[in-house]
């Protein structure tokens, strides 16, 4: 079938809306008719050369929508599920998913990275010539084909454009406070960026009842945004920025220091506001090949511990559903996460308008 989708050639190029070929979906494959799709850094990170993949790509990874047909020997899903789609698709039986760690899972690594299905070929073509799925699922277009291990079924109540965000910025944020850091009730949290992932961190803090919830960026308009997602106080990133937090939080430093946004410079700063016996995580993904430089003495002496946290330590499975729930009982706040929406022709617009700092999450729709 003929699909729209956005298509990424080259670093420093824009996307290009075109036409492209997808296959029917094969054994253990899903054809989604995408409704939404999230503008997220992590696909910017292909335009500034900071992730590295095979082109031609067609990036999206924050998505969902509707089922339109099953290949032989899935179970996961049936036509007309409305699903919210999982760029970590889970085995269920490597070492990792054994030991309920399925956002590491082994088995589904090395073709994500080289943007094939399973059988090592992609579904996607233009002029005969093959176009690769980004993070599994290539859903910034019309129609996706991806694993069934990607689609999670989820109430139909639950807007699309809501389903998409839990997908990705929800996911990562909330979880990385509720399954990574497992913050407690009463503890001081800092988040480091306000983006998509930092607001959902926000929110995260805010349900596992953090009694002071402080929010550093450099734009002034994010951290307005970010006083409306239970951000207690707001920092302006800058010089002195680390003084100000260590003045809010009695000169110790945060219990939890989340930083959302994947820049060494700023790792590092994140330590430094780490209080003696807290908990650093590190959420954001810095550009590959990059490095940090996290002293290993201060670590030591002072017993901050220095975590990671991919896709929120994530069983999207039992996940998505649950912060479903928190949505339809009004304790987690979605709605006000989409500042605003965008035809697929615009999605160079909604890029920009995402590296302008003044939204939330901007989000591709599909009729």
């Amino acid at each position: 079938m003929k699909i729209k989708a956005a298509v990424f050639y080259q670093p420093g190029q824009p996307f290009s809306v075109e036409t492209l070929e997808l296959e029917p979906p094969k054994a253990g494959e899903v054809l989604i008719k995408v409704a939404a799709a999230g503008v997220c850094h992590s696909d910017w990170h292909l335009m500034t050369g900071a992730t590295k993949h095979t082109t031609p790509v067609v990036p999206g990874h924050e998505g969902a929508g509707v089922v339109q047909a099953i290949g032989p020997g899935v179970t996961k899903c049936k036509v007309g599920d409305h699903v919210a789609l999982s760029w970590a698709p889970a085995c269920g039986a490597c070492f990792y998913c054994l030991n309920d760690r399925p956002s590491l899972c082994e088995t589904y690594v090395g073709p994500i990275w080289d943007g094939v299905m399973m059988d090592g070929t992609p579904r996607l073509s233009k002029d005969g010539q093959p176009v690769y799925h980004f993070s599994a699922l290539a859903c910034f277009a019309e129609y996706c084909v991806v694993p069934q291990e990607c689609c999670v079924p989820m109430p139909k109540d639950v807007p699309l454009e809501i389903a998409a965000l839990i997908g990705c910025a929800v996911t990562t944020g909330v979880g990385a406070v509720l399954n990574t850091a497992k913050v407690k009730p009463g503890a001081s949290v800092v988040v480091f960026g306000a983006g998509g992932v930092g607001l959902s961190t926000i929110m995260g803090a805010k349900l596992a009842g953090a009694s002071r919830i402080i929010a550093v960026d450099r734009a002034e308009g994010k951290l307005d945004i970010a006083r409306q997602f239970g951000a207690t106080e707001c920092v302006l990133a800058g010089p002195e920025a680390n003084a100000e937090i260590k003045r809010l939080t009695h000169g110790r430093g945060g219990d939890y220091v989340f930083e959302a946004i994947g820049l060494p410079a700023v790792q590092e700063q994140s330590l430094e506001v780490t209080r003696k016996g807290g908990t650093l995580v590190l959420v954001g993904v810095s550009p590959m090949g990059s490095g940090t430089n996290l002293p290993g003495a201060i670590i030591t002496r002072q017993e901050k511990t220095v975590t990671g946290s991919y896709y929120g330590s994530a069983n999207p499975a039992r996940d998505f559903p649950l912060y479903a729930e928190f949505y339809r009982n009004g304790q987690l706040d979605l709605e006000r996460l989409v500042s605003r929406t965008y035809p697929l022709e615009k999605i160079n617009e909604a890029y920009a308008d995402m590296l302008s700092g003044e939204i939330a999450r901007g989000v591709i729709v599909f009729a």
